[in-house]
């Protein structure tokens, strides 16, 4: 390319390959079932305002993978959209007194000209939002369908109530107990809610995990531990002087003779009868009510309990057994109830210690030593004591035993326990999807009917921060159904509905027949590559999985698995500087406000805030946040170094499963690599066009750098195919470039073998600097554009090397390094080893013993 500028300019270089790109709709992709296909998506981002350097990478990981996988000639589709409702839209619009629709469409739009700014290659036709009534249309059908298929029930169920505002609040509006707009204590209040039966699939999301080999161990270990499959026992204990039985389920049933309460929840029909009898019951039970516990919780709580003042009887020793109400029995899971074996129970333990409850060893070492379960709770599985005829059985020999007498008198049963419960999608929030049921006045409900399908949020609301403007407005929930009149359900859905399946719409996002257009999902499905947070590992990853198989068993699609590879990246760190103010409070100082001395090591020694030069305290380093103040605006980097500089910092800064560390000094090192990246393409085309390489005609210079070239090419394509390391795969690149500046004469075949290095770093490069490299491609004199450009192969007959350098050793220690020919004799390579100056110094005066070769490696010389 003639008059190609000396300098580079990324600005300019950014906008012209931006404006091929879009001027020649070179990511727009279709079907094409001859070619193998690519479906690589990132995570879509919530429209919070404005990218954070968290999205910057992630989407930069994604999109240098699509390019890449263009250039194996397969038909790459990496779509982008917007996870848009949930209630940040709602705060925000509280606070600008706008609303949340509003809100949401205009950070679309800025946050989507900020991705094409950092040139992520997007079919932007494929482009959704999940606030979009053609999207949530379709999600509102499947709920239809999933309810006929008795997938779908209504249950009460628990949520934080603010009795002043009279409205539901999410965990993250409780603080402190207190509602954050009314100040007033938050209660803990039933109301009916829809759950989906996410339990049904809980044996086949466990086994299908076995055959996602491409998907981090530690997720899979997350989803199966959050799955909680165990194997145990369901038994009843009597009651005293009744007819019923309290029904538990435990997985060490070997453990039945040692226990010495039982603990049911405050919900529990035997804490509510209780209750009525006793008040000191009825104000513990009210207490436990209104102090709503997470499961993660109850490790670490303080444990509360009460007497019933009811006796279970034992089943199989008649011996009655004190009822407890316990907090950390949970109404949600399982019975309610449980059996305490504090001898063998951490927390049944702490329980029985606080209210002297007896503890009961019925379980020994099986290596025979002393423990003293009145100190500390033995949780191992070993063998029985003080167990009656079960005594001496190892654990697993007495479950068996214990779980047959059980069956065998009507008292127990084997079985498969789940920690999954059913998917509670009631939210009774605004801004979501309205949930597509109705009630008749006789009571009954309905799913809405397609034809009046989507049910519509309305947009132009106003938000008062107290109740949601659908279940304000009376008029809005009159509907009809057959002439009769109902009334459309208020709360809306779950976000986690519209992040379950936008990656199946993304594959034919315009249908407007149905949900999806068959064809062309099960072109494109499973998504080849999928890339985000580890936050996700539980809750949108499951989720995703679950719809998946429901879209499958509609008939929606073929395959079973959403995602076939899954990479999730690490965080993006920066150091964190603070003044204390005069309470003792951090006042967190952003760190462009911040001049740093640093140590040899990039330590900080001394900072200062750049306004009035007064010392500020380094706070160490710490996930970018806005609580912290330490996030880096990626806009400002774009527009002092250009997007190709963020994007190959981001890449070369760490591997892309580990965390990050913000460097100013690093984005400067990338900027000044594609500066110099860029002067030898000027240098190098400013000469004229190359000659033909002639590889028969080559110095040995000459072939090194050949050989250099396409070594390259080897370890760029492992390293992009195979492990994923983009940041070697660069350091690569830059070794490459340090050996073109060696050869640096203007001979023929040096200019030629120059050029086919430039070519390579240039295609190597391009799927993570692409901007830059559009324009080096063109000078380099290619007319078809570097985004449609093959992938280099490596030449094995220019990697095999003309001289190899072998270790020398004398009686085990390196005292020497030579260049010998490759093909090299022993007899020869033994005579250069006896002759080398250095090994000479270190067998003048002693006999050779031995000279043991290892070839192409190292030789080595015992003398004594």
């Amino acid at each position: 390319m003639a008059g190609m500028d000396e300098q580079y300019n990324p600005s300019n270089v950014e906008q012209n390959a931006r404006n091929f790109w879009e001027e020649n709709k070179t990511f727009e992709v279709k079907e094409e079932p001859g070619k193998p296909k690519y479906y690589c998506l990132s995570m879509f981002p919530y429209p919070s305002g404005k990218l954070h350097m968290g999205h910057v990478r992630n989407y930069t990981i994604g999109d240098a993978i699509s390019r890449y996988q263009r250039m194996q000639g397969k038909n790459v589709m990496q779509p982008m959209g917007w996870d848009a409702f949930g209630l940040p839209a709602e705060n925000a619009a509280i606070a600008n007194k706008t609303a949340p629709a509003k809100w949401t469409y205009a950070n679309i739009d800025y946050m989507k000209n900020q991705l094409k700014q950092l040139g992520f290659g997007y079919d932007w036709n494929r482009e959704l939002a999940t606030c979009s009534p053609d999207y949530y249309r379709w999600e509102q059908w499947f709920f239809a369908r999933l309810y006929e298929k008795g997938l779908v029930y209504k249950k009460m169920s628990t949520v934080n109530w603010d009795p002043v505002d009279q409205t539901v609040l999410a965990n993250e509006q409780v603080v402190d107990g207190r509602g954050w707009r009314s100040g007033a204590l938050v209660e803990q209040k039933k109301i009916p809610q829809w759950f989906i039966r996410i339990t049904d699939y809980a044996e086949e999301l466990l086994n299908d995990l076995d055959e996602l080999d491409d998907w981090p161990d530690q997720v899979k270990t997350m989803q199966r531990n959050w799955i909680g499959k165990s194997v145990g026992t369901e038994l009843t204990f009597p009651l005293k002087d009744s007819h019923d039985g309290l029904t538990v389920y435990t997985t060490r049933p070997d453990t039945l003779m040692g226990v010495s309460y039982m603990a049911v929840s405050a919900e529990h029909p035997l804490a509510k009868a209780s209750a009525k009898l006793h008040r000191d019951v009825a104000e513990f039970v009210d207490e436990c009510r209104n102090s709503k516990v997470a499961e993660a919780e109850l490790a670490t709580m303080e444990k509360k309990g009460i007497d019933t003042g009811f006796k279970a009887v034992h089943p199989l020793t008649q011996e009655e057994i004190p009822v407890w109400i316990a907090n950390f029995v949970l109404t949600d899971y399982g019975t309610g109830a449980l059996m305490a074996v504090p001898a063998h129970d951490e927390r049944d333990h702490e329980f029985a210690r606080k209210y002297r409850l007896p503890i009961k060893q019925v379980i020994a070492a099986r290596d025979g030593r002393e423990i003293d379960v009145q100190e500390a709770a033995f949780t191992e599985k070993g063998t029985l004591v003080s167990s009656g005829k079960y005594s001496g059985l190892t654990s697993e020999e007495a479950f068996d035993a214990i779980a047959e007498y059980l069956e065998e008198h009507s008292i127990g049963k084997r079985t498969v326990n789940y920690r999954l419960r059913d998917w509670g999608v009631s939210r009774q929030r605004y801004w979501g999807a309205p949930i597509p049921m109705m009630t008749l006045e006789d009571g009954t409900e309905r799913p809405v009917p397609d034809d009046q399908l989507p049910v519509r949020l309305p947009e132009e609301v106003e938000m008062d921060g107290v109740q949601s403007p659908i279940k304000a407005d009376p008029e809005w929930a009159k509907t009809t159904f057959e002439g009769q009149p109902a009334t459309l359900e208020t709360d809306t859905f779950d976000t986690f509905m519209e992040s379950s399946w936008y990656y199946a719409r993304f594959c034919s996002p315009n249908y407007d027949k149905g949900m999806l257009d068959p064809s062309a999902a099960n072109y494109w499905l499973p998504v080849d590559q999928y890339i985000g947070g580890i936050e996700h590992a539980i809750l949108h990853l499951l989720y995703a999985r679950f719809f998946h198989k429901l879209l499958r068993d509609v008939g929606l699609v073929t395959s079973s698995e959403p995602f076939k590879r899954l990479l999730c990246q690490g965080m993006v760190l920066a150091e964190t500087y603070y003044r204390e103010d005069e309470k003792g409070g951090k006042v967190w100082i952003a760190p462009s406000d911040v001049t740093v001395e640093r140590d040899d090591k990039g330590q900080p020694i001394q900072a200062t805030h750049k306004e009035d030069g007064q010392p500020v305290i380094a706070g160490g380093v710490t996930k970018m946040s806005k609580s912290k103040n330490n996030g880096i605006d990626p806009q400002a980097i774009i527009d002092q170094y250009g997007a190709d500089t963020v994007r190959l910092f981001m890449m070369f800064a760490a591997p892309p499963e580990q965390s990050l560390e913000w460097s100013d000094s690093g984005v400067e090192g990338a900027h000044r690599f594609l500066k110099r990246l860029w002067r030898l393409v000027s240098e190098h085309t400013a000469a004229g066009a190359a000659p033909t390489l002639n590889a028969a005609e080559l110095t040995d210079k000459q072939k090194d750098l050949r050989r250099k070239t396409h070594e390259t090419i080897a370890k760029v394509s492992d390293d992009l195919s195979r492990r994923l390391t983009f940041n070697t795969a660069i350091a690569a690149v830059m070794e490459l470039l340090n050996d073109v500046n060696k050869l640096n004469d203007d001979e023929p075949q040096s200019r030629a073998v120059r050029q086919e290095a430039l070519n390579t770093a240039v295609l190597l490069l391009s799927p993570i600097a692409p901007h830059v490299c559009h324009n080096l491609w063109q000078a380099l004199g290619h007319e078809t554009p570097v985004v449609d450009a093959q992938w280099p192969v490596a030449d094995e007959k220019a990697m095999v090397r003309s001289e190899i350098q072998v270790v020398l050793q004398v009686n085990g220690k390196v005292r020497a390094k030579q260049e010998v020919p490759a093909d090299i004799a022993k007899a020869d390579l033994e005579k250069i080893a006896l002759e080398n100056e250095n090994v000479v110094r270190f067998t003048e005066g002693k006999t050779v013993r031995k000279v043991i070769v290892v070839p192409g490696k190292l030789v080595n010389i015992v003398a004594n």
